[in-house]
């Protein structure tokens, strides 16, 4: 299978993403490459590490999309960006499965819709990322940021393709679903998550009612959802408590002498908490509904980032998911009719 990698617009350059793309080719005979970016930066690179030259290409871009961008003005006037040529590619390549990029989140969710479209059947794209939860799984957030202003279908739409994803990437057979509310009480929230709430129960999913924002992490539910403005709200809110608690560790073990020694001990608990929200540890954020594999990575992904985004379409491609969320939600048929 051959997948497209869009070198450009993430914190750390194009190295990363060309070595993540190397060892990628270098450990799986079945995937090949196109480094989309600026030719000569890529050869350069390319120059410095072993590899089959006959899975990786070049694919030349001149432009850079950047965070500081309005996405829809960039993808539509910035044609030779690294971004737009790789969807390009994306579209118009049948052997390409699939596109990683680290860039502008609002560029590649624009560039996604725009260039890609929609799923038959989907009302909206959502962004899917995953985190950790302290029971050792993981757990799907969906939407976290695509779209802040929903109908109740398209959480319904959202839950049914985040259940299908949650089969293929995190082996789940039947992902429990909960719905981001201010209570687990089955009449909480106001009339926006009573709607939700009433259709959910008549999706073909494992619906277990809704979850509080602290529960998120609990190894509960497989799956939340949300719609894009709170969905990205509760996602910075867990980022944010856990750069301040790793902040607030490293700031008290440095206050003492006797903080320090206890910390010698406590040397691997430390190691296992700085690793488990290691943004380089869990892949990238699926953008689900759209006609062909899109994972986003972390704008700060290092080469681990990158490579485990990589592997996240193979197995994505290899499980079929976006056919698989078109069959199913053609399958439900009226049940799904009245989304945007």
């Amino acid at each position: 299978m051959k997948i497209v990698v869009d070198c450009h617009g993430n914190d750390r350059g194009a190295k990363v993403a060309v070595e993540a793309s190397v060892k990628v080719v270098n450990e799986h005979d079945d995937i090949s490459i196109v480094l989309v970016g600026v030719e000569e930066e890529l050869k350069h690179i390319l120059s410095l590490l072993d590899y089959d030259e006959n899975r990786i290409e070049i694919y030349p871009a001149s432009q850079i999309i950047t965070n500081e961008e309005s996405p829809t003005e960039a993808v539509k006037k910035k044609k030779d960006s690294s971004l737009v040529r790789a969807f390009e590619k994306l579209k118009e390549d049948k052997e390409v499965v699939g596109l990683v990029s680290c860039g502008s989140t609002g560029a590649v969710l624009t560039g996604a819709f725009l260039k890609i479209g929609r799923i038959r059947g989907i009302s909206r794209p959502a962004l899917c990322p995953m985190l950790p939860t302290k029971t050792g799984g993981k757990v799907l957030l969906i939407d976290s940021g695509a779209n802040t202003d929903c109908k109740p279908i398209n959480l319904c739409h959202f839950a049914i393709m985040a259940t299908s994803y949650a089969k293929a990437f995190l082996g789940v057979e039947n992902p429990r679903v909960a719905l981001l509310n201010i209570g687990t009480e089955d009449k909480k929230g106001n009339e926006f998550t009573h709607e939700c709430f009433k259709l959910l129960k008549e999706m073909p999913i494992n619906f277990v009612g809704n979850m509080e924002a602290r529960d998120f992490m609990s190894g509960k539910y497989d799956i939340v959802v949300a719609d894009g403005f709170y969905g990205n709200i509760l996602l910075k809110s867990v980022e944010g408590t856990a750069r301040f608690v790793m902040g607030e560790l490293k700031k008290g073990i440095k206050d003492s002498f006797w903080s320090k020694i206890g910390a010698v001990f406590m040397k691997s608990t430390f190691n296992n908490l700085k690793e488990l929200f290691n943004i380089n540890n869990h892949g990238g954020a699926a953008f689900l509904g759209v006609k062909k594999l899109v994972v986003k990575g972390h704008g700060a992904a290092d080469s681990v980032a990158f490579e485990k985004c990589i592997l996240q379409v193979k197995t994505l491609a290899e499980y079929d998911l976006c056919k698989k969320i078109e069959t199913e939600v053609h399958a439900l048929g009226d049940k799904l009719n009245g989304g945007d």
